[in-house]
């Protein structure tokens, strides 16, 4: 697939997921980089739950490792890969989503998920996995006839571009890159050598 260069890549990118999820079993699925206070760096698969103009939009306890680490160092860069030749990079700077956006996200997820967000300490040591069931059981039973609030400790991240590279394979390694650069509130669009 030879990539089409618009001049929006949020809007290329929103093509490009939508052709992988006709595709790709979690087109959502991105790995999540990061540097701690200590500059070592970390990445983990996360789950992209929203993308528009102000960026693309993840969640998870603030207590975790990646939580931890987007507070020392408000940058990061996810990637995505759509086999067999599709990769997005994407770099730029961290910022919470609004109460009231996870709020919303919360009440969309299910109530397993829910519950697991307040029985998890996300990162922490388990001691077992009797540990966790009951918490699970524990927080089951706060909420046994009642809707499950989001909790105090778990919030939405937002990922603001500053930069977005497509990466399309080629057989003989000519790979086709082409990547964006905010400046000045537009988007510059440059090619590179594979």
């Amino acid at each position: 697939m030879t990539l089409v260069a618009a001049d929006d890549p949020v809007a290329m990118f929103s093509a490009m997921f939508e052709r992988a999820a006709a595709s790709c079993a979690e087109p959502d699925a991105m790995v999540l980089s990061t540097v701690d206070a200590d500059g070592r760096p970390s990445a983990r698969y996360v789950l992209l739950k929203g993308v528009d103009d102000r960026g693309f939009v993840f969640y998870t306890n603030v207590g975790s490792r990646k939580a931890r680490a987007m507070a020392a160092h408000p940058y990061a860069a996810l990637t995505f890969y759509w086999p067999p030749e599709t990769q997005v990079r994407i770099e730029g700077d961290v910022e919470g989503v609004s109460d009231a956006e996870a709020d919303a996200y919360f009440v969309t997820r299910p109530r397993g998920s829910q519950i697991g967000a307040w029985a998890s300490d996300q990162s922490e040591t388990l001691e077992s996995r009797t540990v966790l069931d009951a918490r699970v059981s524990e927080i089951e039973e706060r909420f046994a006839n009642a809707p499950v609030p989001r909790p105090p400790f778990w919030a939405g991240y937002r990922v603001v571009a500053r930069s977005i590279e497509f990466w399309t394979r080629d057989p003989h390694r000519l790979h086709e890159r082409v990547i964006f650069h905010l400046e000045n509130g537009v988007w510059k669009r440059s090619f590179l050598f594979p």
